[in-house]
């Protein structure tokens, strides 16, 4: 018997990317409280709030399989945050502006007697941005709800001059390796 699947969070592009999997599954947005653990290491640190997040979730439905997932954009050994405001918004992207950085996305599946938590990064490089670019993509508010205040799936694409790794886990979820994964609970496209 399949178990019920459940996507732990809020965020309409990571529901975009499980839909590309053509399986059935409900959505109960985690409400875990996220907070950065300074001994951790950014990739612990990710994979810390993925499994809080579908570990949250899983608690009221124990007998579902829960998906839980995280993204942080690091550069230099730091971790940037979806930004509070347009100063900050625009202070992130001229760290970001002509440079490489990682993105890194956790993704945590649970069931009650099971777990499996994995991390995917993709290497990311900006083009420089002027304060006109930078001044202009804020205009468009679409950093304002995103790690590092940029989107590569909208109009952030055109801040960036290349990747290396997973588009779609640059985007928040790594489809194919989380396809995989549900296989390993039961769950097929």
């Amino acid at each position: 018997m399949t178990k019920r699947l459940i996507l732990a969070s809020q965020s309409p592009r990571r529901k975009e990317l499980l839909n590309l999997l053509q399986i059935p599954y409900s959505i109960i947005a985690s409400r875990t409280e996220e907070k950065l653990n300074r001994n951790l290491s950014p990739e612990e640190n990710v994979q810390c709030l993925a499994e809080q997040k579908a570990g949250a979730v899983l608690a009221e439905n124990p007998d579902a399989v829960v998906i839980g997932a995280d993204t942080m954009v690091c550069i230099d050994g730091e971790c940037l945050g979806k930004p509070h405001d347009r100063e900050e918004a625009a202070h992130m992207l001229r760290r970001l502006s002509g440079r490489s950085h990682q993105v890194i996305t956790a993704v945590s599946i649970q069931t009650h007697d099971r777990k499996e938590t994995f991390c995917d990064t993709t290497e990311v490089t900006f083009w420089p941005l002027s304060e006109d670019d930078i001044q202009l993509y804020i205009e468009t508010k679409e950093p304002m709800d995103k790690a590092g205040a940029y989107g590569i799936q909208g109009k952030g694409a055109l801040l960036v001059k290349k990747i290396d790794g997973d588009f779609y886990s640059v985007v928040g979820l790594p489809v194919a390796k989380t396809m995989r994964a549900l296989k390993e609970f039961n769950i097929k496209a």
